[in-house]
């Protein structure tokens, strides 16, 4: 039982204090950490076939495919190779050449046979060139012990880290009687452990430390999950990330890849002459967005005031005030719903640069997006939830109205009047289309009739003029704005305009946001003055854009639900 488990750890720990050692010490000295030690030792694998010729020393079974241990013709080494059962019959001590893709599984080299050959290069060959003898280096390394199989006189284990795990060796003559026989009783799988030792190569050529000494950093009072390994449980995975983080290695690998895209993100942006701000994220004012906000309280102003809804606003006065290319990376808060694409905090980036419009800005998101991609998968095609999308081709450009038109029939003038949206909205199944606000109606109506097919890249460009309060009249037509949206597989992943930077027209746009808001929608803006007193004084021509990094991540790594690339997503409270 778990509580059990837990009080038995904790009279360990206080066995331990009594006998004067410190189960959580201040230090340890590494040398190497675990991710350093298999790159030096350990050579990176071409995807590419092999053909590899040996003995088979033993053969087991797993689901619907042979497991074999292919020795060398005359060295004392090993490989792994896995191939299907419908491949043939495999027994022990036969000769035969496999032919298949060469990889690296959990520390082995691995063949993923697909058939026999005729010819091949011997086991130890291929040995050599992948995987480095560490002639016994001594090395001192740390980690979460996530295996221990003790065999008596010896016993194999695993420390795990944030960029992979390396085996580790207790063996009763090295370490004596005594030493060995407290490793087993002292240490369980989910401690934190330092070794000192030696590293060797094991028969079948896995990277392991033979153990000199050993200390135990900090003592798991707390047993993983029972199969923890492939952790499946939702709502453990995303309420306690530690443990999501310790039991699955594509979570470790959806925030290193999150990590590397806004790495990538700045680089781009600083090499483009942007600089990076920082803005306040308490305001007096809920704007920059159609949102609905959070409202707070400070209590030494005795006034309330918002969790930001974006960094717009603010961002735009810097250029008022002459940095002509300025850019934020940080969290938004929006008091709405939530779902497989939304959580009511999220990060985004945006940025602004003066003499530039929503064309330029185009041409430089194919550029961010296509760097982004080989920066952090390495390829510009990419699937996303079963979709192969291309990156490499240029985006398409797709105007909103013409979008409507072609699956409609119906002109931008049948939408722009609203009593027309309504009827037909109704029509169509749009829920709660009699309450709808105009400019909900139109965004409704999108995502109805067009946002299911917007798989490819693509900008929807030219917006009608009221679903964007922020957004520069579209010199070739007053109904429109310039701006775009970019929709990767239904989703919207950037958000720019061409700015308004006219405070006549800026302030007319936000006084019909109230008449939405007071007509009932709660996403509508508020007047800010500070900010239309800043357009004043003169904003450059200026284009902006918002990227979603947490999106932005979906899409790179594959996943369904914005909750598997933010770390801690906003939960219900437990057994709630």
């Amino acid at each position: 039982m778990p509580e059990e488990v837990i009080e038995s750890r904790k009279k360990l720990v206080q066995m331990l204090k009594k006998e004067g050692v410190n189960p959580y010490p201040h230090k340890f000295e590494v040398t190497e950490t675990l991710d350093s030690v298999r790159k030096k030792y350990e050579r990176p694998v071409p995807e590419e076939k092999f053909r590899i010729k040996g003995k088979i020393k033993r053969v087991s079974k797993r689901e619907d495919k042979y497991i074999i241990r292919l020795s060398d013709l005359s060295e004392p080494v090993e490989i792994q190779v896995i191939i299907p059962q419908s491949a043939g019959r495999f027994s022990p001590n036969m000769e035969i050449t496999f032919e298949g893709i060469l990889k690296r599984i959990d520390g082995k080299l691995t063949l993923l046979a697909e058939k026999l050959s005729e010819e091949g290069e011997p086991v130890y060959q291929i040995k050599s060139r992948f995987d480095i003898d560490p002639q016994r280096e001594s090395v001192s390394v740390a980690g979460r012990l996530i295996a221990l199989r003790d065999q008596g006189k010896a016993a194999f284990g695993h420390l795990q880290d944030a960029d992979g795990k390396l085996q580790i060796y207790f063996r009763k003559d090295t370490l004596g009687e005594e030493k060995y026989n407290q490793a087993m009783e002292l240490l369980d799988v989910g401690d934190i452990v330092g070794v000192k030792g030696e590293l060797f190569r094991t028969m079948t050529g896995e990277l392991t430390v033979e153990v000199k000494d050993f200390q135990l950093l900090a003592k798991s009072l707390r047993a993983l999950p029972e199969k923890w390994h492939g952790l499946k449980d939702v709502e453990l995975r995303y309420r306690h990330r530690y443990i999501d983080l310790i039991a699955n290695p594509k979570a470790r690998e959806i925030f290193k890849i999150r990590s590397k895209a806004i790495k990538s993100l700045r680089e781009f942006l600083e090499s483009k002459g942007f600089m990076e701000v920082e803005t306040p994220i308490l305001q007096s004012v809920a704007s920059g967005a159609m949102a609905r906000p959070f409202i707070t309280h400070h209590n030494a102003l005795d006034m309330d005031m918002y969790l930001r809804i974006a960094p717009e606003l603010y961002l735009k006065m810097l250029v008022v005030g002459g940095f002509n290319r300025v850019y934020e990376i940080g969290r938004n808060f929006r008091n709405e719903g939530i779902d497989t694409t939304h959580n009511p905090e999220f990060t985004m980036v945006e940025f602004y640069a003066a003499y530039m419009d929503y064309y330029d800005l185009m041409e430089l998101t194919e550029e961010l997006m296509r760097k982004i991609l080989l920066d952090t998968v390495g390829t510009l095609k990419i699937t996303w939830e079963g979709v192969e999308l291309d990156f490499s081709k240029p985006f398409r450009r797709l105007p909103f109205f013409d979008a409507l038109k072609e699956k409609t029939g119906k002109d931008k003038q049948f939408f722009l009047d609203e009593n027309s949206a309504r009827e037909f909205a109704k029509e169509v199944g749009i829920p709660k289309a009699e309450t709808l606000t105009h400019l909900k109606l139109l965004d409704k109506l999108f995502e109805h009739f067009i946002e299911e097919d917007l798989i490819q890249p693509t900008f929807v460009t030219d917006f009608p003029k009221i679903l964007s309060p922020l957004a520069k009249t579209h010199r070739d037509d007053p109904d429109l704005v310039e701006r775009f949206e970019l929709i990767v597989n239904k989703q919207e992943i950037a958000n720019a305009y061409t700015e308004l930077n006219d405070p006549e027209d800026q302030r007319e746009r936000f006084l019909q946001q109230l008449k939405e808001k007071a007509a009932g929608d709660e996403e509508a803006m508020d007047i800010d003055e500070n900010f239309l007193m800043a357009l004043e004084y003169g904003l450059p021509p200026t284009g902006g854009e918002g990227i979603g990094i947490d999106r932005l991540v979906m899409m790179l790594t594959d996943s369904s639900s914005i909750r598997e690339v933010i770390l801690f997503p906003t939960l219900r409270p437990e057994g709630d």
